[in-house]
């Protein structure tokens, strides 16, 4: 009892001294602080069911009232075995309030997986995807993939790619209310965490709409939307920008409808081309760097509406 309450009480004052040193930094400092970033209104995580490689049952359910860090990865991809240190003393520190889950992707060698999990010390759970998962979770298009869900079950952020761990750890700390040395701020989802939210998108990769007017581009989107892309992927076009930015079909025929909506209302538009609003740049559709595509299944699936 006695040094639990030592804890206790190091862990307060340490905290009362990182909000304090928070409090005293000038307002212009304070101005250039990160910012990490939470959708508004999350969804609730798919819930799934599996057995870790000591036969143990995972479920999202159980967790709740914890952080979860859900990590999809595989043996073969350089940068998720390069987190994986990070990852351990981040679910080491943090152990009674968060909980890091490893789902492995693309690798049915269970002796290859628990030998990567005991030469690396790996010390939370680890349990073989399947693509029924992977595919609630809007499809992995690269590795890793890492999902922030809080306390309540909901997906608040996801990260592709490498990152740097100090990342994650400010968001778990804001997401268990302690302090941070960084700007909470809130998003609301138009794709990037889930597809089925690419109705909500104002603009997509590879899609420049910026000569349209607001009422053309409200066209342009509804179709984009509306419009299933040819390639195969039973995705809506909008879905299909999101999701594979390189598609060709779904690009030209994007560009086909931001062409036809550019004549609506044609006749009405002024002749004098300076009054024609200025174009923008059209959204960068690179990939997030440091991720790892992995292997492409016989005949992929790809994540419904």
């Amino acid at each position: 009892m006695a040094r639990w309450l030592k804890t206790l009480r190091f862990a307060l004052v340490t905290c009362s001294l990182a909000a304090a040193a928070l409090a005293l930094l000038p307002l212009e400092s304070r101005a250039q602080l990160p910012v990490i970033r939470f959708v508004r209104n999350p969804d609730p995580a798919p819930d799934f069911k599996a057995k870790d490689l000591d036969g143990h049952e995972l479920s999202l359910e159980a967790l709740k009232g914890k952080v979860v860090l859900l990590n999809f990865w595989a043996t073969w991809c350089g940068p998720c075995r390069a987190e994986i240190p990070d990852l351990i003393k981040l679910q080491s520190f943090y152990k009674d309030r968060m909980q890091i889950v490893g789902l492995v992707v693309d690798d049915d060698d269970e002796r290859v997986v628990r030998a990567v999990v005991r030469d690396e010390g790996i010390n939370y759970p680890v349990a073989l995807t399947t693509p029924e998962v992977r595919m609630a979770y809007g499809g992995i298009a690269a590795l890793p993939t890492l999902f922030v869900i809080n306390t309540e079950g909901k997906v608040v952020q996801k990260h592709v790619g490498l990152y740097n761990p100090a990342l994650y750890e400010t968001e778990v700390r804001a997401l268990l209310d302690l302090p941070v040395t960084a700007k909470v701020e809130t998003f609301e989802d138009t794709g990037e965490i889930f597809l089925k939210h690419a109705d909500r998108a104002t603009m997509l990769p590879g899609v420049n709409t910026s000569a349209l007017t607001p009422e053309q581009r409200a066209v342009v989107l509804h179709k984009l939307n509306a419009e299933a892309c040819d390639c195969g992927c039973k995705l809506t076009l909008a879905q299909c920008r999101i999701y594979d930015p390189p598609c060709k079909i779904s690009q030209e025929r994007a560009a086909a409808i931001v062409k036809e909506a550019s004549k609506i209302g044609e006749t009405s538009k002024p002749e004098n081309p300076a009054a024609a609003p200025a174009s923008t740049p059209a959204p960068s559709a690179a990939p997030d760097a440091g991720g790892t595509p992995p292997p492409a299944p016989t005949n992929p699936p790809k994540p419904g509406k």
